[in-house]
């Protein structure tokens, strides 16, 4: 056993009583870099292999790692200081690293194989993290200091980066919705919004190409973080030959990957599984906590403190409570001594409600870490379609193809069979009705044609409420049926698209407008005769924002959503799915023509909001200097950085989304692009927002910002001759 293995919370070697190989010397794998820095990894068997994926990992990206591990478990803030405060007491209420702990423990006695696989990957990490840590400054600058992982780790973080990824926060905002609207508008604002991870994803059968094998390509949308959130890696050994995008901290490839004869890319299939539970809660002369169940009766819930260091800044105690739905991420009020109360259908009053998290990792004690080593064992569609048998979460819309020709569309993840409102909003813990009842099958359908996966309502419709607007989904469909002969190039003019096919209902009322200024009238022609697409060098793109925000802003400050204004109420890492802008930006096109507000007087906002744009005067900027990347940092860099302009917006293929009627400025969109030829994999294609290495400055920490910025795609390379081995 390594010396960092040792340290690593009495972690024993992955081999032992296995009779398997340790792997103790560094001869035992190889470690080879492409052009751009990716690293090649080729070990003499798998235990090896994914030890080496662990250390080049640390070695590259020990910043993120830690600063992962940390938010998993609740810790962050002792180096990041009080900003960080909210996210660690989240995690904490949530039990996150908890139920990761409970996670590998289970997996260790009913799995000891993918166990042991995990064990080797984190003997990697502690391999790695000290000589990674000596390349990034920030360590010093915040005076973190990198520890041992324990072998639960990757769980953690594999959760920690999941746990808001299908947006339970959504069923606060409905609730919201219901108080000041009534119940008929719960769904009022449905939509893909910036809360929201996203993707899009297409498959191309061997009869529309030029090689007559199946392409699958396309981009999942996310937050863009420095480091990316995914990680070019290939991974080689006599059992397997793959290359795909790994999230760093966790072994394997889950998401997207090509093992040579078969690949797989997913989507959010935008799936609703976890659930809000409005919760009784008394509190005991003794300190216990009682919760009124189901029966009627008071049950025990499991209480402790826990203490959140700060730096720069006082410890801050949190008190964990879990009743038997789940723990509680919302307190009534911070005071326990009173019942929440509850309205004669069952829903808790918005200002006093207790609410606990039902969650499937935290349920079946499994996050199907096992269906990782089995993608990389891939050959076929069958073997994807097995491991994925075995997928828990999140829950995903899979395109698979092989190069016998197999195809694969179908939906993978856990998600439970309850009563239709606990998808919509919070339930009463004590009505029996909404307990869950076992697990939803995943649906499947063969490929007919173009198989595309943008978000929007299909092979996932059973098992969601929100999908996004069906606008990706259709302009890529349209794309693709422009051509028989696709080749993986050509796809990079799928991935770059900007047509805004959303932009129709709101430029349908202009014409309708009467007694406008003449400058209005100008700005009308304008827009009507603009092409519709978000392109970086579009000045009718930033007017036509312009307008839209105005629009926004005046829907928001109608009187009728005067029940929806305000801060946000709750803990503040739930916000971001409660602010009334951000939510009108993303729900205008409903908005536009939905009856369910009745009073509220469309025509008007549109021509006040035409009226404000043309007296502002419409000066000729281009798209892309006001719609600019500005990913997230832990600790943002010490000298300021020109990121990028960007063309595309949210619903454009392309989707690098603004915040309407808040922001030009863009966090979210292609956290990598990929093309998967299944006729030469040496003919694929991928990107990453920055690049293959997380240390700033760097020569491979941002250098495929510029090509990802324009859409374009980094060559995969399969030739070991044309690699650099490096000394390890």
């Amino acid at each position: 056993m390594s010396s960092a293995s040792s340290a690593s919370g009495g972690a024993r070697p992955y081999g032992a009583n296995r009779g398997e190989p340790s792997a103790e010397t560094p001869e035992s794998y190889g470690v080879y870099r492409d052009q751009w820095g990716i690293p090649h990894l080729r070990a003499s068997d798998e235990l090896r292999l994914v030890q080496a994926q662990g250390r080049v990992t640390a070695f590259d990206r020990a910043w993120q790692l830690e600063v992962e591990r940390h938010r998993a478990e609740g810790s962050s803030a002792s180096f990041l200081g009080a900003d960080a405060v909210t996210w660690d007491r989240f995690a904490r209420q949530s039990r996150l690293a908890d139920t990761a702990r409970r996670c590998y423990e289970a997996m260790e006695a009913g799995d000891p194989g993918t166990a042991a696989w995990v064990r080797a990957y984190v003997d990697g990490v502690n391999e790695g993290l000290a000589a990674g840590a000596a390349r990034d400054e920030r360590f010093a600058r915040t005076g973190l200091a990198p520890s041992p992982w324990e072998p639960w780790v990757p769980l953690a973080v594999w959760i920690a980066t999941h746990i808001l990824f299908a947006g339970f926060a959504t069923k606060l905002w409905r609730e919201r919705v219901a108080r000041a609207l009534g119940d008929e508008a719960v769904t009022l604002f449905a939509t893909d919004g910036p809360g929201t991870a996203g993707s899009n994803g297409w498959l191309v059968p061997g009869d529309r190409t030029t090689t007559g094998s199946a392409i699958i390509a396309g981009d999942p949308h996310r937050f863009i973080e420095d480091p990316g959130v995914y990680q070019q890696i290939r991974l080689s050994c006599p059992d397997y030959d793959v290359l795909g995008l790994a999230v760093p901290g966790v072994p394997g490839v889950g998401h997207f990957g090509h093992t040579g004869t078969a690949a797989w890319a997913i989507t959010n299939a935008m799936s609703d599984y976890q659930d809000l539970y409005v919760e009784r809660l008394r509190r005991g002369d003794d300190g216990t906590v009682l919760a009124l169940g189901a029966d009627g009766a008071w049950e025990p819930v499991s209480r402790h403190t826990e203490t959140i260091t700060v730096a720069g800044g006082e410890d801050v105690e949190v008190e964990v409570l879990e009743t038997p739905r789940g723990p509680v991420i919302v307190h009534a009020d911070g005071d326990l001594g009173a019942d929440a109360h509850a309205d004669a259908d069952g829903h808790a009053d918005g200002s006093t409600q207790t609410l606990s998290l039902r969650y499937p990792p935290r349920v079946r004690l499994d996050l199907g870490f096992a269906a990782l080593p089995a993608l990389l064992r891939a050959r076929t569609v069958a073997d994807i379609d097995r491991a994925l048998d075995g997928w828990a979460e999140p829950v995903n819309v899979v395109h698979a193809a092989d190069s016998e020709g197999g195809l694969l569309h179908r939906v993978a993840g856990a998600v439970p069979m309850r009563h239709r409102t606990n998808r919509l909003r919070p339930v009463p813990a004590w009505d029996p009705q909404y307990a869950w009842q076992g697990w939803a099958p995943t649906p499947a359908e063969p490929v007919q044609g173009f198989a595309v996966m943008a978000n929007a309502r299909g092979i996932a419709s059973p098992l969601g409420v929100e999908f996004a607007p069906p606008h990706r989904a259709d302009r890529i469909r349209e794309l693709l049926s422009g051509s028989a002969d696709w080749t993986p190039k050509a796809m990079a003019d799928v991935h770059r698209d900007t047509y805004l096919a959303s932009a129709a209902p709101l430029l349908a009322l202009l014409p309708g407008l009467a007694d406008l200024t003449p400058a209005a009238r100008d700005l009308r022609t304008r827009l009507l005769a603009w092409d519709r697409h978000m392109a970086a060098d579009s000045t009718d793109a930033t007017v036509f924002s312009a307008f839209r925000g105005a629009t926004v802003r005046r829907f928001a400050a109608d009187p009728v959503f005067e029940g929806l204004w305000g801060a946000p109420p709750g803990p503040a890492v739930f916000h971001p799915w409660l602010y009334l802008v951000p939510k009108i930006g993303y729900a205008l096109e409903g908005l536009l023509t939905t009856s369910l507000v009745p009073g509220l007087d469309r025509a008007a906002h549109v021509r006040a909001a035409l009226e404000e744009t043309a007296a502002a005067g419409t000066p000729d900027t281009p798209w892309s200097q006001v719609h600019r990347l500005t990913p997230w940092q832990a600790v943002p860099d010490q000298e300021a950085t020109d990121w990028p302009g960007l063309g595309g917006d949210h619903d454009c293929v392309n989707a690098t989304s603004t915040v309407p009627g808040f922001t030009d400025l863009t966090a979210r969109a292609s956290a990598a692009r990929y093309v998967w030829d299944l006729a030469r994999r040496e003919d694929s294609l991928w990107a990453v927002p920055l690049g293959a290495d997380g240390v700033t400055g760097s020569p491979h920490h941002r250098d495929q910002l510029p090509l990802w910025a324009q859409c374009e795609l980094v060559p995969v390379v399969t030739d070991w001759a044309r690699l650099t081995k490096e000394s390890i």
